[in-house]
């Protein structure tokens, strides 16, 4: 499975989107696009991150630009697994 597939499943089942992350492609817009996803849902997803992966996510590495879309959030989730 993709990190993008692994990310998708996370913003599913943390958002409760029911299937709608299944859509989403790397272009789709997070922030300000999924009603689900206010600051409280940023860190669950971080949470989520962090026990899917294996990975430690310090708070000043996330900003808003992470979340802008699904691409963004997948290409810093596979900087941390390279890191």
């Amino acid at each position: 499975m993709s990190s993008l597939d692994e990310v998708r499943n996370i913003l599913d089942s943390t958002l409760s989107l029911n299937g709608r992350a299944q859509s989403f492609d790397t272009d789709t817009a997070l922030l300000g696009n999924i009603p689900e996803l206010d600051s409280m849902a940023v860190v669950g997803v971080i949470t989520s991150i962090e026990e899917h992966f294996g990975v430690m996510v310090d708070d000043d590495e996330v900003s808003a630009e992470t979340f802008e879309t699904l691409g963004s959030l997948v290409a810093f989730v596979d900087a941390k697994l390279t890191a």
